[in-house]
């Protein structure tokens, strides 16, 4: 270890100084926050992967759109189209979105996800599925079905870093 520079300058701290917040309070609901936007929540889904074709996100297919993002106080609304009408995997697509909304926004938003009207021949019995508590509960539970949600929002976290410097 050589003596380059045996006598640094050292420089007292210049800026104010971060007051220590216990996890507890990062999590709760601050007002001073900024809001939250439909901007930040797409970028949580734009690269969530199809069920059927895992190389490709639903962004790609256009199952999901910035347009159909909608944030209302402490709700965030979110529709998506399937591929083609007869999908067979659109409830779980809708899952997957919304196991993704609940793992990534604080506790305090209620996240409804729904079909786009008119893009699926069972749009009733998917959206009734997708916003009964105790089903999605269910599924989130089921260790298939988790399996499969995971897949889908595995390595989906790519955040657009012109976000962080707006």
């Amino acid at each position: 270890m050589g003596d380059d520079n045996p006598n640094p300058v050292v420089s007292a701290a210049v800026g104010p100084t971060l007051a220590f917040r216990s996890m507890q309070a990062l999590m709760e609901e601050d007002d001073s926050q900024d809001p939250l936007t439909v901007q930040e929540v797409y970028e949580s889904l734009r690269h969530l992967s199809d069920p059927e074709h895992p190389e490709l996100s639903l962004e790609q297919l256009k199952v999901v759109n910035q347009g159909h993002v909608k944030i209302d106080g402490h709700t965030v609304f979110i529709q998506f189209t399937p591929t083609v009408p007869t999908c067979s995997v659109a409830t779980l697509i809708g899952l997957t979105i919304k196991a993704k909304m609940l793992r990534s926004l604080p506790h305090q938003y209620k996240v409804d996800v729904e079909i786009n009207p008119g893009s699926h021949n069972q749009e009733d019995q998917v959206n009734k599925q997708l916003n009964d508590k105790e089903r999605v509960a269910a599924a989130l539970e089921n260790p298939a079905l988790c399996n499969l949600i995971n897949n889908g929002i595995s390595g989906t976290d790519r955040p657009d870093f012109a976000l962080l410097l707006a």
